[in-house]
């Protein structure tokens, strides 16, 4: 078993020491019950990943001895935005952990007419602290020293006003005229939009139609929020991506 793998958005640098407090010390002292000589693997979520020696555990901060940079996995092949529906708690909170370990680039949040009820203020702010929380821990398990971007969630009439960009745009619908193997390799990326618990409305679906995106399906089946993007991303990526 390899070392354990922390998020630490901090610049890393061969030889320096590095202070850290909040939720990295907390997993190491709290979740993984380290003690000083441990050795772990540390990335700052931009590609930099280094072997680190825990010199000291203090009240609410730990000490790390930054050595020589790290061999890391290469960074998906493919840029996926995924455009999805914002589901109920639990099945938010695996489409992002999954995702992330598919290979997406970026998370997009949309409140859309079948979402539960939108949230503000200082509630949206928890979810989004706790979504964070969720695309960090994946890639600590992964492998992946990228971070993708999670970005602020948006109204979908918002979000497909502002939609622009040559990628090819896909949108999961059951009764889609194409599969993924009926279309061409991609060359600027992918957006892949996925509904909520019940899927698009008519009305989401002809606005997704109207800036280019191709109703796709996914054989015979019809797949929860949870199954579909997911099971699409897969795909998505044993065609184009980095499963191949």
């Amino acid at each position: 078993m390899g070392a354990p793998r922390l998020y630490i958005p901090q610049p890393l640098r061969d030889g320096a020491s590095l202070v850290a407090s909040g939720q990295p010390a907390h997993h190491v002292k709290n979740v993984l019950r380290l003690r000083p000589g441990a050795i772990l693997r540390i990335f700052n979520g931009s590609g930099d990943e280094h072997d680190a020696m825990l010199k000291d555990i203090g009240r609410s901060e730990i000490t790390l001895a930054i050595a020589g940079p790290a061999s890391t996995v290469a960074a998906p092949s493919l840029a996926i935005k995924l455009a999805q529906g914002i589901a109920r708690n639990d099945r938010m909170d695996l489409i992002l952990q999954k995702a992330v370990e598919l290979g997406v680039s970026a998370i997009q949040p949309l409140w859309m007419q079948r979402s539960q009820k939108h949230l503000k203020g200082e509630r949206l702010e928890k979810r989004l602290q706790h979504w964070q929380g969720i695309v960090i821990s994946a890639c600590e398990q992964c492998g992946r020293a990228t971070l993708p971007e999670l970005l602020q969630p948006q109204d979908y009439a918002s979000w497909a006003g502002g939609e622009s960009g040559n990628g090819l745009k896909l949108m999961l619908q059951p009764e889609g005229a194409h599969s993924l193997r009926d279309l061409e390799p991609p060359h600027n990326g992918i957006t892949l939009l996925v509904g909520p618990e019940g899927g698009l409305t008519p009305d989401e679906r002809t606005l997704a139609e109207s800036i280019g995106c191709t109703g796709i399906r996914l054989g015979q089946r019809v797949l929860r929020t949870e199954t579909a993007g997911l099971a699409a991303l897969a795909g998505i990526q044993a065609l184009w991506g980095d499963f191949r």
